[in-house]
């Protein structure tokens, strides 16, 4: 993006430090995009708008005027961090992953058998479906964009591998530790895992009325078969 596309005063002005900031860097020359790093409150104010207006509004519906209202900062501030609405969308689903990542890993660190492996990613693909459908909204948003932008496409790609290899760790220290017998290559299995929960969460989500008990149970023998003796 055009650095001289972007009006300083616009990147938070009601802010001063955020504007004296986005003026210096404008003045630098630097372009707004993936490239700079907005945390703490205010991040998380953007982030949590954008997710939320995917979830009912689509990429296409969720403009940077709607997101910024939605999240109380200026329009500027958002294109000056994120460039795109696509990038911010990148950046949800990124952070939404690392802390699904983080809380997964504290659940399974309690099993003490390949079936209370299994029986807490259950728990925890059941409670997302319930509590949280907008995240596989998102998930499944970003991997539409990523069939028509190479630029998404890599980014997708990379939170794919990510969350395989984080997964594929938890496999082995399980292993190690004498909880699980893997049947596979850790990356091959956690692959297995994510296709069986991914496949489940657009099913569960498509029919609600369903009663998806007995399709579980056979999901959790496909598990235990990569999992346990």
């Amino acid at each position: 993006m055009d650095t001289t596309a972007i009006d300083p005063r616009e990147i938070g002005a009601d802010e001063p430090a955020l504007a004296a900031e986005g003026a210096a860097a404008v003045a630098a020359g630097g372009p707004g995009g993936a490239s700079r790093s907005l945390s703490g409150e205010k991040a998380q104010r953007i982030v949590e708008a954008m997710r939320k207006s995917v979830a009912r509004l689509g990429t296409a519906g969720s403009t940077f005027d709607h997101v910024a209202r939605q999240a109380g900062v200026s329009r500027g501030l958002l294109h000056y961090y994120f460039g795109t609405k696509e990038q911010l969308l990148v950046e949800a689903v990124r952070r939404d992953c690392d802390l699904r990542m983080e809380l997964l890993e504290a659940r399974l660190a309690a099993a003490q058998s390949a079936d209370d492996f299994i029986g807490l990613m259950v728990e925890n693909l059941r409670e997302t479906v319930s509590e949280d459908p907008d995240f596989i909204t998102l998930l499944f948003e970003l991997f539409t964009l990523s069939r028509r932008s190479p630029e998404i496409a890599a980014e997708f790609a990379g939170l794919m591998s990510s969350t395989r290899e984080h997964v594929a760790h938890m496999l082995e220290v399980a292993e190690g530790e004498g909880i699980l017998q893997l049947h596979a290559a850790p990356e091959a299995i956690a692959d297995i895992l994510f296709s069986l929960a991914d496949g489940f969460a657009l099913r569960m989500l498509s029919e609600p009325e369903r009663d998806f008990s007995q399709t579980m149970l056979v999901g959790i023998e496909c598990a235990r078969g990569l999992l346990s003796d």
